[in-house]
C-alpha cells in the first residue's frame, strides 16, 4: 500500500524540521567553543595569595603580567591601582601581611610613605600598587609590553 501525498508532505516537513534543529544546536555548541577563553597559565600559590589580599582591600583594575618569556628580573608582576593614598597602603599592608603569615617577607618595600606607588619585592614577582595618576604615568603595562597580560577574575 502506498502512503498518501498528504502523509508523505507531513513527513519531508517532519525531517527538515529535525535537519534544522540539528544544525542549529551544532552552531550554537560552535560558539561556545568559539566563546571559551584560553586557560589562565597556572600562578604560583603565593602569587595567588598576594592578588586575593589586594582584592580583599577592594584594589582596582588589578593585572598580572607575567614576564616568564620576556628578559625580565622577576616572573611575575601584579599590578593595581587604589583610590587614595591610605588605600594604597591599606593594600600593600595587606599584601605583606599575607605573604608574612606564609612565612614570605618582602626584599624590598619602597614608596610606602608617600603612598602613590608602592613596590613590594619578593623576587620571583613584585607588587606595584599606584594611585590612578601614577599608574597611567608610568604606564607599566605598556612598557613591559611583549609581557603576556592575564585576566584576574574579581574577589
Amino acid at each position: 500500500m502506498s502512503k498518501s501525498p498528504a502523509k508523505k508532505a507531513v513527513k519531508k516537513v517532519a525531517k527538515k524540521a529535525v535537519a534544522k534543529k540539528t544544525v542549529a544546536k551544532k552552531a550554537v555548541a560552535k560558539k561556545a567553543v568559539a566563546k571559551k577563553k584560553p586557560a589562565m597559565p597556572r600562578l604560583p600559590a603565593d602569587l595567588k595569595l598576594a592578588i586575593k589580599c589586594a582584592q580583599d582591600k577592594q584594589a582596582i583594575d588589578l593585572t598580572v603580567l607575567d614576564l616568564r618569556n620576556a628578559s625580565a628580573f622577576t616572573d611575575f608582576f601584579i599590578v593595581c591601582t587604589g583610590a587614595n593614598t591610605k588605600q594604597v597602603q591599606a593594600i600593600a599592608d595587606a599584601v605583606e601581611a599575607g605573604l608574612k603569615v606564609d612565612g614570605q617577607k618582602a626584599a624590598l618595600v619602597e614608596g610606602y610613605n608617600r603612598g602613590e606607588w608602592i613596590l613590594l619585592d619578593y623576587f620571583t614577582f613584585i607588587v606595584h600598587v599606584f594611585l590612578p595618576a601614577q599608574r597611567t604615568f608610568y604606564g607599566l603595562e605598556r612598557l613591559w609590553g611583549g609581557a603576556e597580560s592575564i585576566e584576574v577574575s574579581e574577589g
